[in-house]
């Protein structure tokens, strides 16, 4: 019997971009999409308002142990912020040009997270179109930025009050709304799929890889894939390689040699520090993928048993 590369892929753990559509909240549409895609569970990164439009990713099978990832990308959003009184250009354009940058910022009342003042990056802020008390805005900001809190503040800032009108998410890092599928788009490559085309599905399921890619990759050694994949953190001697530079507490992604996917974690030192650590991890793991039984506790073992140098075993 062929193959099914949808059940395949579905097994192996996907993300989706949906075009979420105002109305339902982000809760419904991934389960409106578990539905359509047969798996038992889904989730979602980045929840957006019930009235606010755009790319929501969600997740299936191992991906959803990868949405935490998803919410570390920036997000790219329209909105339209609507101005309670008169605002000057001038004055306008160089508010943006202050709010650009690290901001504080509370959330909304009614929020999900603890009302608690907090730093967050506004990497783009300009200006689209102006149509009287309304502004068209473009934000590329960090995850975790409240648009709706950002319009209240500018109001504020310039003394009239303003409130957010409409919003959509154009983008999570470098995943746009044309790669989006609306929901309709999602329920006919289903529909093809049945019928036994299941390239239209599949192209719309996108693998682990494309947002692994967006990290830092550590190479490791099979003793210190061992020592993480049973709970520990990594230590400089059990580096291979790394595929770029990154600072502290920079995300990464640790791989084995033949490139399986180990965990993630979080970096205590940059990469240029790391050779000149000699003692203690240098990598904190916070979430672990690789089945411990692929690799052998290997500090375990009788030294008499042992192949190469001693691991360095976990605290």
């Amino acid at each position: 019997m062929t193959a099914d590369p949808v059940a395949e892929r579905l097994a192996a753990g996907a993300f989706l971009l949906v075009d979420k559509p105002r109305g339902p909240s982000s809760h419904q549409v991934t389960a409106w999409a578990r539905d359509l895609l047969g798996v038992p569970t889904a989730g979602h990164a980045g929840t957006l308002d019930p009235n606010v439009s755009g790319v929501l990713w969600i997740g299936v099978g191992p991906a959803l142990k990868l949405l935490p990832l998803v919410l570390e990308l920036p997000k790219r959003y329209v909105g339209v912020v609507t101005f309670h009184g008169p605002v000057e250009p001038r004055a306008l354009a160089e508010l943006l040009e202050e709010f650009t940058g690290p901001i504080y910022q509370t959330p909304p009342v009614r929020s999900a997270v603890k009302r608690e003042r907090r730093v967050r990056t506004i990497h783009r802020l300009r200006l689209l179109e102006r149509d009287g008390p309304r502004a068209v805005l473009d934000v590329v900001c960090e995850s975790g930025t409240y648009i709706r809190t950002l319009a209240v503040d500018l109001g504020e800032a310039l003394g009239v009050g303003a409130h957010l009108e409409e919003l959509r998410r154009l983008a999570t890092g470098p995943f746009d709304e044309r790669a989006a599928v609306p929901l309709t788009g999602l329920a006919d490559a289903r529909a093809a799929w049945r019928a036994g085309t299941p390239g239209p599905l599949l192209d719309l399921l996108h693998p682990l890889a494309e947002v692994l890619d967006e990290f830092p990759t550590i190479v490791v050694k099979d003793a210190a894939a061992a020592a993480v994949a049973h709970g520990a953190g990594l230590a400089a001697a059990g580096i291979v390689s790394t595929s770029r530079p990154f600072a502290r507490a920079a995300r990464v992604v640790l791989r084995d040699r033949a490139g399986e996917l180990v965990a993630t974690g979080l970096a205590r030192y940059g990469s240029e520090e790391i050779g000149g650590i000699r003692h203690g991890w240098v990598v904190d793991s916070t979430r672990v993928f690789a089945e411990p039984s692929r690799y052998p506790a290997l500090w375990q073992r009788p030294r008499s048993e042992r192949r190469g140098p001693d691991p360095v075993p976990p605290p």
